[in-house]
């Protein structure tokens, strides 16, 4: 997928409307993880050095179309000053009179953000007349939100009727390690998907099935193929009504040569609670009223041993309920597997992120995907909205 880049075009003296995702935690007005914000600096210098005036557009939260004071963007203003170095112009809105007069007067080489786009509603309806005026900003428009390319709002999507828009240096990367995963995998590939829900993830575990050598799948969507395979799982989350979808996706894998790896041990507890009385049992033996909450240290073992020989990996979700200590060594384990192998890795999703950035190993993996929702989609097969309206090289 040969998209164009801010490399392909000339900026100098041109007003560029950047879509950046920093949709960044905070507590009390303050950004807890600036990662997301960090992740747009290559891009942003890029274009500062090459004499472009850089608008920024993002949102923050769910405001439901209505300013809401406690997601404005003016604090993650003040944090990209601090690490661009420079001053960074706020505007207290993103369409009308004072962005346009902001915009109006921003010289090269300066910097604007705007405010929240989701404080009107229109933005995720992609209303035209909001998605022109946020074009009327600017002469060319940057997608770097990756996060939010699976969306068809007017920021994403809707603004590229009106600019010719082009790839940041971070959806250059995103899209450069997916396509690796969904168009010319290295082989072994083993792809590793957990979380709570099956149905959250059919997508993808099919598409993954005319792909991969080998698919481990952990985290709560493990006790339906368990549940599936005619074992009793207690009070485990299971999905009752995707038993027989579970069977069909065993079915194919078999057909298909495809090694799927399912937890062979699991960690139970006697209530979800972070203090429950916890052991670990074979998958036949989940007693009657426990509930199966992380993958068992000899599943740990098989599934790193699974990723060894690896050439590629791909993982998204968890292996258990890893916000719970007691529940988060398999999730560890397989992060530490991870991190080990010398295959080219990506791993996207918030809770695997987490688990990855919790033991201290980001550098170990090839690409963390910085939108777990448009990864998934990619990774289904997808093509996505705002990717699609990239113009191509």
């Amino acid at each position: 997928m040969e998209k164009a880049t801010i490399r392909d075009i000339d900026v100098a003296g041109k007003k560029v409307l950047v879509r950046v995702d920093y949709n960044v935690p905070m507590e009390n007005g303050a950004i807890t993880d600036d990662t997301r914000i960090r992740a747009t600096i290559p891009t942003l210098r890029h274009l500062l050095a090459n004499g472009a005036a850089v608008i920024l557009a993002s949102h923050l939260g769910r405001p439901k179309g209505a300013p809401v004071p406690e997601f404005s963007l003016a604090p993650a203003a003040k944090r990209l000053a601090e690490l661009l170095g420079q001053e960074v112009a706020f505007a207290s809105d993103c369409v009308g009179p004072v962005p346009e007069a902001m915009a109006r007067d921003l010289k090269p080489g300066q910097v604007l953000l705007l405010e929240n786009l989701r404080f009107h509603k229109e933005e995720e309806k992609n209303g035209p007349d909001f998605a022109r005026s946020l074009a009327a900003l600017a002469d060319v428009l940057v997608n770097d939100a990756f996060g939010v390319s699976h969306r068809a709002h007017a920021s994403v999507e809707g603004v590229t009727r009106y600019l010719p828009a082009v790839a940041g240096l971070l959806m250059e990367k995103e899209i450069d390690f997916l396509s690796r995963a969904v168009t010319s995998p290295a082989h072994p590939y083993v792809a590793i998907i957990g979380g709570a829900k099956v149905s959250d993830k059919i997508g993808v575990i099919s598409n993954l099935l005319t792909k991969v050598d080998t698919l481990i799948i952990g985290g709560g969507m493990a006790n339906t193929f368990i549940a599936a395979q005619g074992y009793a799982t207690g009070k485990s989350l299971v999905e009752e009504d995707k038993l027989e979808l579970a069977k069909s996706l065993l079915a194919d894998a078999k057909a298909r040569g495809v090694r799927l790896l399912l937890p062979g041990d699991v960690v139970v507890a006697d209530r979800f609670a972070a203090d429950a009385a916890a052991k670990v049992v074979s998958i036949d033996a989940i007693p009657e009223g426990w509930m199966a909450l992380d993958i068992g240290p000899a599943s740990s073992q098989t599934f790193a041993q699974a990723l060894a020989d690896a050439k590629l990996i791909v993982w998204n979700g968890p292996m258990g309920v890893f916000e719970m200590d007691a529940f988060a060594q398999g999730t560890e384990a397989v992060a530490k597997a991870v991190a080990a192998s010398a295959a080219t890795s990506i791993v996207g999703g918030g809770d695997s992120v987490a688990a990855i950035e919790k033991m201290g190993v980001q550098s170990k993996i090839s690409h963390i995907s910085t939108g777990g929702g448009a990864s998934l989609e990619f990774l289904e097969g997808k093509v996505l909205p705002g990717i699609a309206a990239i113009r191509d090289k």
